[in-house]
């Protein structure tokens, strides 16, 4: 099996649920995600948030469209301080009991698929660590809004160094 790294694209955050929500689209095709995926995908993200705590209300979500059926929606929420909290969708992919073979129809991931992404998703995830650490806990005071504006540059998925 040939292995090829996917686009990555960062994407202004938005507000979901009173949560701020930093985004980031993969895709094998350098057009990325089509419209009724990325609309679908945001229209199932409020079941994936946390309640919220203590913690400023900040998530960031990796949507990944596979190269056959599949889309994946990941969200990763800081909560209790300095912890994410995942919650999963995906559309299209049978293995994962999606009832159809539409990349737009997602459907919550159940607790025995808490699989917390693939190769492809999992460059955001050591970005947002960093910047989490270097924006909301080492500083003197907590920076949301410079959390916010710190994210990955667009480029392939493992061109991250």
């Amino acid at each position: 099996m040939a292995f090829a790294e996917k686009f990555l694209t960062s994407l202004p955050p938005i507000e979901v649920a009173g949560r701020h929500i930093k985004r980031y689209h993969v895709t094998p095709d350098p057009a990325g995600i089509e419209p009724e995926v990325e609309k679908a995908a945001y229209a199932i993200l409020p079941q994936l948030l946390p309640p919220p705590d203590s913690t400023p209300p900040a998530t960031f979500v990796v949507l990944h469209r596979g190269g056959d059926t599949g889309a994946y929606l990941n969200a990763y929420s800081w909560v209790w301080d300095n912890v994410l909290h995942f919650g999963g969708a995906a559309a299209g992919q049978p293995a994962l009991e999606c009832p159809d073979l539409d990349p737009a129809h997602f459907v919550k991931l159940d607790r025995e698929r808490s699989w917390i992404g693939c190769v492809y998703e999992l460059p955001p995830i050591v970005h947002e660590r960093d910047a989490w650490v270097r924006h909301m806990l080492a500083g003197e005071r907590p920076d949301l809004d410079a959390y916010l504006a710190d994210s990955l540059t667009d480029g392939t998925t493992g061109d991250r160094s």
